[in-house]
């Protein structure tokens, strides 16, 4: 539900509400129309905070970022094998906001 995604998140639930108007998030919806937070809609917004946050960026950013991020993800995802290339496209998807768990698969999905 939105109220515990924004105290997850410490953000107001009016910007989690604009940032799916925005397309950056489209959490699932219950038949009494609330929305649910699946864990990796929270991971989505985690990055888009950071993007924020911590980066600078603005709204068109972040989704350009979005984008650039799925992209690098299915190219990383093809590189086994190849430590070194796979190595710097994990400091590329850092810059992004996207960490790794200690078995090398995206926190995020």
């Amino acid at each position: 539900m939105i109220s515990v995604a924004a105290r997850l998140l410490e953000m107001h639930p009016q910007t989690l509400r604009k940032y799916e108007r925005e397309g950056l998030i489209a959490p699932s919806r219950t038949t009494g129309n609330l929305r649910l937070y699946s864990d990796r809609d929270i991971e989505r917004l985690r990055q888009v905070k950071y993007l924020v946050e911590e980066r600078g960026l603005n709204l068109a950013g972040v989704q350009l970022a979005l984008e650039l991020t799925h992209r690098l993800r299915d190219v990383r995802s093809r590189c086994d094998g190849h430590d070194g290339f796979r190595r710097d496209m994990d400091a590329v998807l850092s810059l992004l906001g996207i960490g790794n768990d200690p078995a090398g698969q995206d926190r995020t999905g």
